[in-house]
């Protein structure tokens, strides 16, 4: 136990003398995940939408998403690294093409599971099918998507460390140089934040899917009544 709190001990210290550096590998590291995120986002959603209108579609997407998924993401940047040569653009292509999947499939559960007698309510009212998936089908479907973004988000913070073998920067370059060095104490430096960063934006983006998990049951009630 005293090691443990010796060596802790060291590894704050260790922050705290390279405090600089340290902000700047952070910076680089949330900023490959958010980039690679928001893409990622930008690219499933309608690609998920797209999926629920046709079946052909939803097949080819599918196949797609659960290729990206299935390849590691060390081998979708090295597949990059010829392409895109070194540094932040092919780190983010290789995170992009691993945040896809659960995302995508979140968004096509999520539309899929608004229920036909809402869905013939909606009709009902003279609605057509475009007003039917913006005011209805994704309203509805919005915690389940924020639910797939949630996954993604986290899966992201700890597939960033991998950026560092093509020179896309982050806190994996503390921690693949303290395994190269043998020191734990930079390799702890570069793991612990990456850890508490996973937890805390796991534990942010689920207090918002709760809201809107909230928000949505009550506006079910509303249409309800």
């Amino acid at each position: 136990m005293s090691d443990l709190i010796s060596l802790l001990a060291e590894t704050w210290a260790y922050l705290l003398a390279n405090s600089a550096r340290f902000f700047e590998l952070l910076r680089e590291h949330l900023t490959l995940v958010f980039v690679s995120e928001a893409l990622a986002i930008i690219v499933a959603v309608p690609l998920g939408i797209a999926a629920t209108r046709n079946d052909r579609v939803n097949s080819i997407v599918s196949g797609f998403g659960n290729v990206a998924q299935t390849v590691p993401t060390l081998a979708i940047i090295a597949l990059a690294f010829p392409i895109l040569g070194l540094g932040f653009l092919p780190s983010v292509v290789g995170l992009f093409a691993y945040s896809l999947l659960p995302i995508l499939t979140n968004t096509i559960a999520g539309i899929e599971s608004v229920s036909d007698s809402t869905v013939d309510a909606a009709r009902g009212m003279g609605m057509t099918d475009w007003e039917i998936l913006r005011k209805v089908r994704l309203p509805l479907a919005l915690p389940v998507i924020f639910a797939g973004i949630r996954t993604s988000v986290v899966l992201n913070v700890g597939s960033a460390y991998l950026a560092f073998f093509i020179g896309g920067g982050g806190l994996g370059v503390w921690v693949i140089g303290g395994i190269k060095l043998f020191s734990t104490t930079q390799l702890l430096a570069g793991a612990i934040p990456g850890a508490l960063l996973a937890i805390t934006l796991d534990g942010l983006l689920g207090l918002a899917q709760r809201r809107l998990g909230t928000e949505t049951a009550s506006d079910r009630t509303a249409a309800a009544a």
